[in-house]
């Protein structure tokens, strides 16, 4: 009887913090109704989305029309989701997947600019501890996102979703589609190929 409820209030605790809940326990409230818990997964993902989905544009604008697209779609198409794959997968894919529509649909070159119209460059969350601590007091971030642009843009796909949005090589894999083996080559090279672009602020 004691158990009973004691999970009774562990659950009507997690009902009542969506923050300890996970994503897919979030997805699940929001396929019953819940619309508090697809508030939740916004919050947790417009900023991480926008920053993947940025590399392929090197827009702002383009990239949150992207973004909202893909937050439309989780509202209207969350009864797609079944429970055999992680939620970051699944949404990262619809992302890639409209990101990759929009580029077919405009055609445009890529710009030039990492600056929002503000005249401020866009923030990227650095996830990674080791490379955060290699630019930290000797790279502005946007010297990074610079940096970041120069590389290939499929090693720069690959480097943001592993580095900075710390996705596993299984989710990165089933995200563009490729071998695991792929993901981790072009992680490597443009790893590198960022670090020679860095080495000579780290050299100061």
């Amino acid at each position: 009887m004691n158990q009973n409820l004691q999970t009774l209030s562990v659950e009507s605790s997690d009902m009542n913090n969506p923050f300890k809940l996970t994503d897919e326990k979030l997805i699940a409230r929001f396929q019953d109704g819940d619309i508090n818990a697809y508030n939740e997964l916004v919050d947790r993902y417009k900023d991480r989305l926008l920053n993947f989905v940025f590399r392929y544009f090197n827009n702002r604008e383009q990239a949150e029309d992207v973004v909202q697209d893909t937050l439309i779609k989780l509202y209207t198409h969350a009864s797609y989701y079944k429970n055999i794959a992680k939620f970051s997968t699944w949404i990262y894919t619809i992302a890639k997947n409209n990101a990759l529509t929009e580029l077919r649909k405009n055609k445009r070159k890529r710009t030039d600019s990492l600056w929002t119209n503000e005249g401020k460059p866009i923030e990227i969350e650095m996830k990674d501890e080791s490379l955060e601590r290699t630019v930290h007091n000797k790279i502005a971030v946007e010297e990074l996102n610079k940096y970041l642009d120069e590389i290939p843009e499929n090693f720069r796909i690959a480097v943001v979703l592993r580095d900075f949005q710390e996705l596993s090589y299984d989710e990165i894999s089933k995200i563009l589609e490729i071998p695991i083996g792929t993901i981790k080559s072009r992680i490597n090279r443009g790893r590198i190929q960022l670090s020679e672009k860095m080495k000579h602020f780290k050299e100061q």
